[in-house]
């Protein structure tokens, strides 16, 4: 995973991966907190596992809604008795440069939107609130005693008053970043990918973060999986990106309250935009003359990068896609994927990929955790069921998969290889016993697919060799204006996955 970039706005900056909103079983989910940790440090700088607090007002008189009444409930109570052992095992799990947790809890509303309040320090107390105002009270209060807190808008973009966000209600103070992509959907506008699928129904277009924008409330963008089954990051719902000093807590709390953040689906696409030299959630005062520099650098081909003023598209752009060349030097991405095969039949994978005539000099995950939501009878009987490594021969993987839920809903895993080597480098891939050798040469030409038992089994597909010039994006612009205005960055892989910078705001003209 590439963590730098060569912008003056960036330097002494790395990139962070992290997911900080996220649920198991210590209220209403499944999944141990440990586990939910182990699965964390697979493929996250960091992490926060969230435990559902309190919602003030819960509609308790709807009698349709007396089992969701029941189960928030007896999910608040439980995370009240596991406290004392949430807190501790979250700063157990904590190791300053190598994986850094968050403690925190999360706030229900119906009238100004869903909370999940977060602490710089490891330890702290379930704060109860009946009132937005009342829950930034508390914060202040704290805040005063030396304790910092954050209070982040998540799934903004639901009707307000139907646990959406109130704009009216909106305070900077706590909430310089908010969630705008989760296993909810994608809450930056009311037309854009991912939309609301969720039983709580679909986005309005007022709760938007896009409106929040155009009222002219300053705030970055984060993603998090907002999953309910111990695995922070499962690939494909959201996850936030922090550009920061240093991995620990006082590096990310700092890139968060700078808004030096950017949200992603899945893939860690790497993301850096500044402005008259200013990095991304940078306030400026007014200038007329803009300059607008766009770096990108993704795991997939890059299928288009927009460039937003003011919620309106002013530039457009992507890597050329050229015919693969015979022969000659390589370097790039090569996807694996496992899964497939029939809905509940359950499929072990042990792999072990090697490189023969060539360098594999870079591995980012792609792995998912089981979607359960709600309790049902068919809950699996354990969660943490992957692993991953390097070691002297190349990289393993250690996983399961059942077959899709449905043809648009993936439940596959995976392995982003970086290769470099030329049309004779070997791709040596042994899964589950069995060992297949794939040259370059022919991967750049396509994608390559073997099935474990024959028609409608398990399947495993070696995607395309994609060299780095498809996966790489520089663009460098200059923009006028004659009053405020506010920049972003928009980008889409060819797979499906997104990125979404934090604004950048140019002050009124004098």
């Amino acid at each position: 995973m590439e963590r730098h970039v060569d912008l003056p706005a960036y330097a002494g900056l790395s990139m962070y991966l992290g997911d900080i909103h996220n649920h198991c079983d210590i209220s209403y989910g499944h999944g141990s907190l440990e586990d939910a940790y182990a699965n964390a440090a697979l493929q996250l700088d960091f992490a926060s596992v969230t435990g559902h607090a309190s919602w003030h007002d819960m509609p308790r008189d709807d009698p349709r809604l007396a089992s969701v009444v029941a189960f928030h409930e007896a999910g608040f109570a439980r995370l009240a008795r596991r406290w004392e052992e949430v807190q501790e095992l979250t700063s157990a799990v904590h190791e300053d440069g190598r994986f850094v947790s968050f403690l925190s809890f999360e706030w229900h509303s119906a009238s100004a939107g869903d909370r999940c309040v977060y602490y710089k320090a490891s330890r702290g107390e379930l704060i109860m609130a009946d009132s937005l105002g009342a829950l930034h009270g508390e914060l202040r209060v704290r805040r005063r005693q030396g304790i910092e807190m954050l209070a982040l808008p998540h799934h903004l973009a639901y009707r307000r008053g139907f646990r959406g966000i109130d704009w009216d209600q909106f305070d900077p103070e706590f909430a310089p970043v908010a969630e705008i992509v989760s296993m909810h959907g994608c809450g930056e506008s009311d037309e854009g990918p991912r939309p609301f699928l969720h039983v709580m129904g679909p986005r309005d277009g007022a709760s938007t973060a896009a409106a929040g924008l155009r009222r002219g409330h300053r705030f970055g963008f984060i993603g998090s999986t907002d999953h309910h089954s111990a695995h922070p990051g499962s690939f494909g719902y959201g996850r936030a990106c922090l550009w920061a000093e240093r991995l620990d807590r006082e590096g990310l709390w700092q890139a968060l309250r700078a808004r030096r953040t950017y949200a992603v689906t899945g893939d860690p696409i790497l993301l850096a935009t500044s402005l008259n030299g200013a990095p991304m959630g940078a306030e400026l005062p007014f200038a007329a003359r803009r300059a607008l520099a766009v770096r990108v650098r993704a795991l997939a081909p890059i299928d288009c990068v927009e460039v937003v003023r003011s919620g309106r598209v002013i530039a457009r752009g992507a890597p050329e896609r050229r015919m693969p060349a015979s022969g000659g030097a390589f370097s790039g991405n090569v996807a694996l994927a496992f899964g497939w095969g029939h809905r509940r039949e359950r499929r072990h994978w042990d792999v072990s990929v090697s490189v023969a005539g060539g360098i594999l000099d870079g591995v980012v995950p792609r792995l998912r955790g089981t979607d359960t939501v709600m309790p049902d009878e068919s809950l699996p009987d354990r969660y943490r069921v992957s692993a991953w490594g390097r070691d002297a021969a190349g990289v393993w993987l250690s996983s399961e998969t059942s077959g899709n839920a449905n043809v648009v809903t993936d439940n596959t895993q995976g392995l982003v290889l970086h290769v470099r080597g030329d049309e004779h480098t070997v791709i040596s891939l042994r899964v589950n016993g069995i060992t297949t050798d794939h040259h370059l040469g022919a991967l750049r030409a396509g994608a390559l697919v073997q099935y474990c038992d024959g028609l409608e089994s398990p399947a495993v597909v070696v995607g395309r060799a994609v060299p780095d010039e498809e996966l790489a994006y520089e663009l460098d612009l200059t923009d006028e204006g004659d009053g405020p205005d506010w920049y972003s960055v928009r980008v889409r892989q060819v797979n499906d996955q997104w990125a979404w910078s934090s604004p950048i705001w140019v002050g009124a003209s004098h």
